[in-house]
């Protein structure tokens, strides 16, 4: 199963799991596995920005990456996650989880990146390196520091015909969407576009011609729901939905905190044992807990109200 062009739907960033102790926990993967799938995801991106990767040794990340795939066994594609500062890891881990049966993998700019000219001939040497793997280039700003122009991106996309997905996370960055979408009408090669950034702005962006959603929320069904809605025209429908959800989906995405909160939801709906985030990393207090509780109380209420079947776990 490669990754394409064509890819549409949900991807579900993982997070990895650990125990008590801090250890990566093999079963809670299993585990984490088949929520996602049982949630109706259309693939599994590990190692992203959520999936703590840089805690993780060589060993763990090819380990955790090789454990989620065979679960998956091949129901949904699977993406890795493989950015890293040293062009010969990336391609050493590009090339295992290849072998493995990933679907592809995922790319991120690194820091120093300033120019058009250094971004695309970084871009450029990376996808180069690897060869005939699929690759999903992550544009996110806010997190790497790098801003990749709407002309590098469409050239990189004309000049690798590897490169078959764009992860659009610039912030603000609506225009940009539009416009690399309406870009194969200048003749520039079509690739899926999916949208992330914690699902702040999934309406809109499937509005506006996103092929997709990938990103880490908690409630991953809901958001096939959405995604579901807007693909046979009920957008509006869609977007109520969506809007029960979004004090929790803003309440995750805090910046550097909602680790701590996705892990917490993810442990209470059962889909691993233990929530903790690896150190250096946020953890929980009671008051976080109990703003919580508020916060899932009142989206069962809503959804109750919609007649609606409340999340599994909740």
């Amino acid at each position: 199963m490669k990754l394409s062009e064509d890819a549409t739907g949900v991807f579900a960033i993982s997070v990895t799991p650990f125990d008590e102790d801090g250890r990566v926990d093999d079963l809670s993967t299993d585990s984490l596995v088949e929520f996602y799938l049982a949630e109706g995801v259309h693939g599994i991106t590990v190692l992203g920005v959520m999936g703590e990767a840089p805690k993780l040794t060589a060993e763990e990340q090819l380990a955790f990456a090789t454990r989620v795939i065979d679960r998956v066994d091949g129901r949904v594609p699977v993406i890795v996650g493989v950015s890293n500062s040293g062009m010969d890891n990336l391609a050493a881990l590009s090339e295992q989880v290849t072998d493995a049966g990933a679907a592809g993998v995922m790319i991120a700019g690194i820091p120093g990146l300033k120019t058009d000219d250094q971004v695309y001939g970084y871009f450029a040497s990376v996808i180069g390196r690897l060869a005939d793997i699929p690759v999903c280039l992550q544009d996110y700003p806010p997190t790497t520091t790098v801003w990749i122009s709407t002309a590098v991106v469409n050239r990189l996309i004309d000049d690798f015909g590897t490169l078959v997905m764009f992860k659009h996370e610039d912030c603000p960055g609506h225009r940009k969407l539009t416009a690399l979408r309406r870009a194969p009408h200048d003749g520039h090669r079509r690739v899926s576009i999916v949208v992330g950034n914690g699902g702040l702005y999934v309406p809109q962006e499937l509005a506006r011609g996103a092929d997709g959603i990938m990103t880490g929320l908690a409630f991953p069904q809901m958001l096939v729901e959405v995604y579901d809605m807007f693909a046979r025209g009920e957008a509006q429908a869609g977007e109520d939905l969506y809007d029960a959800h979004l004090p929790l989906i803003r309440h995750e995405q805090q910046i550097g905190f909602g680790l701590a909160i996705r892990k917490e939801i993810l442990r209470r709906r059962g889909a691993i044992t233990c929530g903790l985030a690896r150190s250096p990393g946020p953890s929980m207090d009671a008051d976080d807990l109990a703003e919580l509780d508020y916060l899932i109380h009142r989206l069962g209420r809503r959804l109750v109200k919609m007649g609606r079947e409340l999340p599994a776990g909740l």
